[in-house]
């Protein structure tokens, strides 16, 4: 039998380290190897045992998660899966995180701890062997949200000029799981203001697509918003679907507009790209650009392939810059991708298939 994955778990409560600990022990491929409750006894525990992921609060006392994880993946870049409250400001410091390096999060309950994390306990050993496995790189740079991350997030000119007339019946379609959202950062904030819209399916939970949004917002040239139901989509704007729901382009009359639901999870996911990527295929047909980023599994993938069959062109990152090449390794195995490139190349390569198309000025529906 392989190695187990070996966990070392940093909350400052002591009820959350026990039932984490509990939940990893539980585990045939993996075994808590330690707890602390604090940072500063974590970078000893860590420095001792050599931990294959870390679990890491939020929010904690003497040195805050978000400070400790910038120190540690500077310092020594390591799996690590947050351990985030369901609060707007727990959204926003989850966030933080993620751009840090933090590999994924679990939102706990603010209320019934025990009972909610033991639900939870599925998706937490899930996300512990995602990022066991994920490709965990040393951190350059401060997190976003400050000045010096928007300068280091300004377009190029060669994306950031304007394309000129588009047409409106075009469409760029983006899916991502673990790892997603500074992937998806990176393609956004180097779109002109007058890009085609985009609709984006992220696997995230209730209360975290809005302040992902919001953030993306204050970096892009575009507006990135969260979808709302029976919105007209606008070139020019991004529209994200919202946690716990699935979302889907419709048409009315001539205009494509926002189909939010709650349908059932597709592929274990809610919202799924699976069910973004199908509307692509039947309703977007040739006007449609197909993005697979990094993430585990194959949401997305065989729909992705239908998206191809109809028309679209479309572009996957390449496995060297995933954090997890799950979704990408499939839709590449399924024959769905046209161009697979590094994540940094992705929004200039189509900048230019879309200048093209402007020039030409083919509007086909």
């Amino acid at each position: 039998m392989s190695r187990k994955i070996r966990v070392i778990v940093v909350d400052d409560s002591a009820l959350v380290r026990s039932l984490l600990a509990e939940i990893i022990n539980r585990q045939r491929d993996m075994e808590c190897i330690g707890t602390a409750n604090d940072p500063l006894i974590a970078r000893e525990m860590i420095r001792e045992l050599n931990p294959d992921v870390i679990t890491l609060d939020v929010e904690m006392p003497r040195m805050d998660g978000i400070d400790f994880l910038g120190r540690l993946m500077r310092l020594r870049p390591m799996p690590v899966v947050m351990i985030s409250t369901l609060t707007e400001r727990g959204a926003e410091v989850t966030l933080i995180a993620l751009e840090l390096g933090a590999v994924d999060f679990v939102a706990k309950p603010r209320v019934g701890l025990a009972s909610g994390l033991n639900e939870l306990a599925s998706q937490i050993v899930d996300k512990i062997r995602v990022a066991a496995v994920a490709q965990v790189r040393r951190m350059q740079r401060e997190p976003v949200g400050t000045a010096a991350v928007a300068n280091a997030a300004q377009p190029t000119a060669s994306t950031a000029s304007l394309l000129g007339r588009l047409s409106t019946e075009k469409l760029i379609f983006i899916g991502a799981s673990t790892g997603g959202t500074e992937a998806i950062k990176e393609i956004l904030v180097h779109l002109p203001a007058d890009c085609p819209a985009i609709v984006i399916t992220q696997h995230m939970p209730p209360g975290f697509t809005t302040s992902f949004a919001a953030r993306l917002n204050g970096l892009c040239q575009i507006t990135v918003k969260e979808a709302v139901h029976g919105e007209r989509i606008l070139p020019g704007h991004a529209y994200i679907a919202p946690g716990g729901k699935q979302f889907y382009v419709g048409r009315s009359g001539a205009n494509y507009v926002a189909v939010v639901d709650d349908g059932p999870p597709v592929n274990r996911h809610k919202p799924s790209v699976e069910v973004l990527f199908k509307s692509a295929a039947s309703v977007v047909g040739r006007n449609a650009f197909g993005i697979m980023l990094t993430g585990m599994g194959a949401d997305g993938a065989t729909a992705m392939r239908e998206m191809k069959d109809a028309g679209s062109y479309n572009y996957v990152q390449d496995e060297a810059s995933c954090i997890v090449f799950g979704m990408p390794r499939e839709a590449i195995a399924k024959g769905a991708a046209d161009e697979v490139l590094p994540l940094v190349q992705i929004a200039p390569a189509l900048v230019t298939r879309l200048r093209g198309t402007s020039d030409r000025g083919y509007h086909r529906i």
